[in-house]
């Protein structure tokens, strides 16, 4: 998508079916080729590719340093912002990394299914079993065989919000979906002005944070087995459910008396960046808006993020208060070499030593549950980490990043620029459903 890798955490990465990986024609290699791995020796190299690149690139590598020079293993590590292509072609032409960093499941599972990634170690395996919750697990499994386990993650769903101001309006965190609207409304009526501000600009990935509004809602209001048959379109964009989503959410975004606090009216959400909206939060414009951890980033200098400070943030609720499901995104870790060296470092990577070093660096977190959430600098990172790690959580991830990228990095991404455009929910659920492939 050619997006920097903030951006590219940020928003769903477009998913390539199996008819589109493209495995010959794309290029020459945008790294060196793999297999280097050899035996335990002081002497052995692992090649590592994955699409996080500049400054995390440089937090990665610092996260396995030590380790690595402690177990005399070189680890090379490329970046790329054409992971995609670049790793088909690779795959494809007998030259592939020894480990690739996959950001999305399905694209994971592509290459499995080809024979091109090889079954974790048993070590790596064990790892996962014991520190990520089934859910997790599950995504590094195709056909029954696990290949690998999960790295970094994240959860979506946040809503953001002034305590402060809170305090003044008189109001409390929502615990279900009724009560948050019922907030809103008062919201709006003790300020005169729209509650909500949302900023779908992106780029090329204009309508993104519209996909992840969505996708939060069919998990809340239709359940995971709903939300796992959507993602394969087992039940289709057209279906009531969906619509349902659909517009639950058009009621809070189509509505001009909701959105779009301190930018415009409603069709301003597509103009909007989808990092504006904290500026305008923290200066008190806008009251609330849904977006992942990462917002804290986009905040002004000095902001106090805490749950007495300037800024804070509450998960979307459920039907009930009773609902812990939730959206995020990640990584899943796949070898193409089965080399001594190379199982080394799958399984120090799937370990919570590992995860502690990374997540200490800043900027993420993860799903292990060996992971000590004291560790994160970011108090929101710190929340997202105790709701990965608690065993009733219910994740799904990004449905946008499992569909064919036709799909979720297509057609549903338009979809939502012509739904908050103006076009009719039906019009829209239709025109998103042509973009599945035909097989």
């Amino acid at each position: 998508m050619g997006l920097s890798q903030r951006s590219r955490r940020y928003a769903p990465i477009a998913l390539l079916g199996v008819a589109g990986i493209a495995l010959a024609g794309c290029g020459a290699p945008g790294a060196p080729g793999g297999g280097s791995g050899g035996g335990g020796g002081g002497d052995a190299t692992v090649t590592i590719y994955g699409t996080i690149v500049d400054s995390e690139a440089e937090l990665l590598q610092e996260s396995w340093k030590d380790w690595a020079d402690e177990n005399g293993i070189t680890i090379k590590y490329e970046g790329s912002q054409d992971f995609e292509t670049q790793l088909g072609t690779r795959a494809q032409g007998g030259n592939p990394p020894d480990i690739a960093i996959f950001p999305q499941p399905g694209l994971f599972a592509d290459f499995a299914k080809r024979d091109f990634l090889k079954p974790a170690p048993e070590e790596v395996e064990k790892n996962a079993n014991e520190y990520w919750t089934e859910d997790w697990v599950n995504y590094g499994t195709v056909d029954d065989t696990f290949y690998g386990a999960p790295l970094m993650a994240n959860v979506k769903g946040w809503i953001w919000y002034s305590p402060a101001k809170f305090a003044e309006w008189g109001v409390e965190v929502p615990k279900t979906l009724d009560e948050m609207q019922a907030l809103t409304d008062t919201i709006q009526a003790k300020t005169g002005t729209p509650a909500w501000c949302a900023g779908f600009e992106s780029g090329t990935a204009t309508g993104w944070p519209g996909t992840d509004w969505v996708e939060d809602y069919v998990l809340r209001q239709a359940g995971p087995d709903v939300y796992d048959q959507w993602v394969t379109n087992e039940i289709p964009f057209t279906d009531p459910q969906i619509k349902t989503a659909f517009d639950s959410v058009g009621e809070i975004l189509l509505n001009p008396a909701n959105v779009n606090a301190g930018f415009g009216d409603v069709r301003s959400i597509n103009s909007t960046a989808f990092g504006d909206v904290a500026p305008a939060l923290a200066g008190g414009t806008c009251a609330l808006t849904h977006q992942a951890s990462f917002l804290s980033g986009f905040f002004p200098e000095g902001t106090n993020i805490a749950e007495d400070g300037d800024v804070w943030a509450f998960m979307l609720p459920g039907e009930s208060a009773d609902d812990k499901a939730v959206t995020g995104a990640g990584e899943i870790v796949g070898a193409f070499s089965d080399s001594e060296a190379t199982q080394k470092v799958l399984a120090y990577l799937s370990s919570p030593e590992w995860a502690n070093s990374r997540v200490s660096l800043g900027g993420v977190t993860s799903a292990n549950n060996g992971l000590d959430p004291a560790n994160a600098k970011d108090p929101i990172l710190q929340e997202t980490i105790k709701i990965l790690q608690d065993p009733d959580t219910t994740f799904r991830f990004d449905a946008s990043d499992l569909m064919p990228g036709a799909v979720g990095a297509g057609t549903f991404w338009k979809g939502i620029v012509a739904w908050v455009n103006g076009t009719s929910t039906d019009e829209v659920l239709t025109q998103i459903e042509t973009g599945w492939p035909s097989s």
